[in-house]
């Protein structure tokens, strides 16, 4: 390769980042060297206090820089309601909705024997205990529609059943304004399977 050294190995770098190629990471090695020294340093700067500052919150382990995220702080959230994520993004996609008003509980991985992520490796352990200290009325399982996601669905409906506490999942199917010859089998499934009563 023709770039120096140094320009070199900033391209692998980037090139490990999720998403980035060997040509963004090209584009954007190339870009980043022709930027002002101040606003390259402001970005590394950045990157340097994001990754000292940011822990996980105690309570729900969702992101944060103190010891209880924004939303476990929130007084007005409702916390009779507690929603199961796999990924910190999961809560960031619902929370864009401006639909749902609870708590959220991250688990930090889907259960995946293939991938040797057991049930112990996730915040289970954490879940049983919130649900036995503050007693939600309802768990939402908000877990993908795929292998990994409904074995750690239904292993956490299996293991919250003996507490009494109401387990439900999100509804999958159709996308609205989804046409039904477009739709693939599983999704067709998953809609017929999810129908609601008018």
């Amino acid at each position: 390769m023709l770039f120096p050294p140094a320009l070199r190995q900033l391209m692998q770098q980037l090139e490990r980042l999720p998403g980035v190629g060997a040509r963004s990471a090209q584009r954007l090695a190339l870009y980043l060297i022709r930027r002002p020294e101040e606003e390259v340093m402001r970005l590394a700067e950045s990157l340097v206090q994001a990754r000292e500052r940011t822990r996980l919150c105690q309570r729900c382990f969702f992101l944060s820089e103190g010891d209880l995220c924004e939303l476990c702080q929130d007084p007005s959230r409702e916390a009779d309601t507690l929603c199961v994520v796999a990924d910190p993004r999961d809560v960031v996609a619902l929370e864009r909705l401006e639909q749902y008003r609870g708590l959220y509980h991250v688990l930090h991985g889907l259960i995946s024997p293939a991938e040797g992520v057991q049930p112990e490796d996730l915040k289970l352990r954490e879940l049983v205990e919130r649900i036995r200290t503050e007693h939600p009325r309802e768990v939402i399982l908000a877990t993908p529609a795929n292998v990994e996601g409904d074995a750690t669905a239904l292993y956490i409906a299996r293991l919250l059943k003996p507490m009494g506490v109401r387990v439900t999942r999100i509804a999958y199917g159709m996308p609205v304004g989804g046409e039904l010859d477009y739709a693939d089998a599983a999704t067709l499934g998953y809609a017929l399977s999810g129908r609601q009563e008018l």
